[in-house]
């Protein structure tokens, strides 16, 4: 699966936000492999000395850089690009921050906050607080192809045609499939994660600037409404080794449900290990997984969230 890719995209060559109008910086044919250089979710604005007061200036117009556009040749609307992930090459430093104002507890966390991984790309992430490591797992936060839809769209939220999805499970060896809307597909990738658990929580994940290279291949005719990918593998054998601390929220909403689960989360973190809660906050955000467990049983549906105990052990 590793090997030399075809092309090579330097870091320079990226983007913010979608536009079916962005020139190709690469034009390839189908089956080609590609080296991505990337730079990290805030596009350079932080390094490894930036503290709290960077995060709390962050430009949020320059935020998720993707590296591209790709043009794929024979892409046509209603066709699907199928990208295959081949390898990472991590960089050994990355951030999670709480930004004010984002986030699914931004109301309880109004304070700007930044935390500073270095982590040897073969182990795991550094030490975070009282005792917690996070092992390292990466994969694109932002993946995706440019929208029909005329103009420049923000790269925040992710859309039909992929983009800001957040998916942890695109590691090596998944195979993604994105709609294509415009010719040639215009495909990007970005906004690189050492790790991140599944919600995202506090909005950011481990941002790491990390090379990924993929191979792009077309499916004719594929009519996807959405993003569909398959894993070749397990997706939580990194985390399932010494079980979990597991946290609820129930009710008639699925969000509340869920603000509640994590509130829960770190009650428990910061009474049990001492963390401050925005440190627990911000830990859950890069290794603790939302489930919805039960969505039938009206009018209340039950929201879980899974922490590894292995991250405190």
């Amino acid at each position: 699966m590793h090997g030399h890719a075809k092309h090579t995209i330097h870091r320079d060559h990226i983007h913010h936000g979608w536009n079916n109008a962005f020139k190709p910086v690469l034009k390839i044919a189908p089956g080609e492999t590609i080296h991505f250089e990337t730079k990290d979710a805030s596009s350079g604005q932080l390094s490894k000395t930036s503290t709290a007061a960077d995060i709390a200036k962050l430009d949020l117009a320059f935020v998720n850089p993707v590296t591209g556009p790709v043009f794929i040749d024979g892409a046509k609307p209603g066709d699907a690009v199928k990208v295959t992930v081949l390898n990472f090459k991590p960089s050994g430093w990355g951030w999670t921050g709480n930004i004010p104002g984002f986030g699914l507890l931004a109301d309880q966390f109004p304070e700007a906050r930044i935390h500073h991984w270095n982590y040897d790309p073969g182990l795991t992430p550094a030490m975070y607080g009282p005792g917690g490591r996070v092992p390292l797992r990466p994969f694109p936060g932002t993946i995706g192809v440019a929208p029909a839809a005329p103009g420049l769209h923000s790269i925040v939220p992710p859309r039909n045609v992929g983009g800001n999805m957040d998916v942890r499970d695109i590691i090596e060896g998944t195979e993604l499939l994105l709609p294509v809307e415009v010719e040639g597909a215009l495909f990007s990738v970005g906004d690189t994660h050492a790790a991140q658990g599944d919600g995202e929580v506090c909005g950011t994940a481990i941002e790491s600037p990390i090379d990924i290279a993929l191979k792009l291949e077309l499916v004719k005719g594929a009519h996807l409404k959405m993003p569909r990918y398959t894993t070749r593998g397990p997706v939580t054998d990194h985390f399932d080794k010494k079980g979990y601390e597991v946290t609820t929220g129930i009710g008639p909403d699925l969000m509340t449900g869920a603000r509640t689960a994590v509130s829960e989360m770190i009650d428990l973190l910061s009474k049990r290990y001492g963390y401050a809660p925005v440190d627990a906050y911000m830990l859950c955000s890069v290794c603790a997984d939302l489930r919805i467990s039960s969505i039938v049983d009206v009018p209340n549906w039950v929201v879980s969230f899974y922490f590894p105990r292995i991250v405190l052990e």
